[in-house]
């Protein structure tokens, strides 16, 4: 009987940890994080053939690992669209409109998009790593 209190005791702390409200800033990278994911995901998938979304995979092991959150729910909770598939759908309309303003995967490479969106790929998640 002690054991199911304690275990009961120990669900319950772990549910109230993960209830805590991130702070604004937090938020703010959280979104920044997920939104340089999903483009650099969409650059391989639309300009190299790279169908893996490993950008997305890796930020999701983070989230989980550092927030007990997934990218879905950062789609969900923080974006102001308030649903991921809403999110998502925006996120894929703005991309794609600045490859079109590029000129396409062509001249998207030419303007080494895929090195910028890198880095802020790797910016952001940097400064998940460096959070406490």
């Amino acid at each position: 009987m002690r054991r199911i209190g304690l275990a009961a005791g120990l669900l319950l702390a772990a549910a109230l940890a993960q209830a805590e409200p991130l702070d604004e800033q937090t938020g703010q990278l959280l979104v920044n994080a997920v939104e340089a994911a999903y483009a650099l995901d969409l650059f391989n998938s639309r300009c190299r053939s790279d169908q893996s979304g490993r950008r997305t995979d890796n930020l999701n092991k983070e989230l989980v690992s550092r927030f007990r959150m997934t990218v879905l729910d950062v789609q969900d909770d923080l974006f102001p669209e308030g649903y991921y598939r809403d999110a998502q759908a925006r996120m894929q309309r703005d991309f794609l409109a600045r490859l079109r303003a590029m000129g396409g995967c062509d001249g998207a490479k030419q303007a080494r998009l895929r090195d910028e969106l890198t880095r802020r790929y790797d910016t952001a998640m940097g400064e998940i790593a460096a959070r406490p």
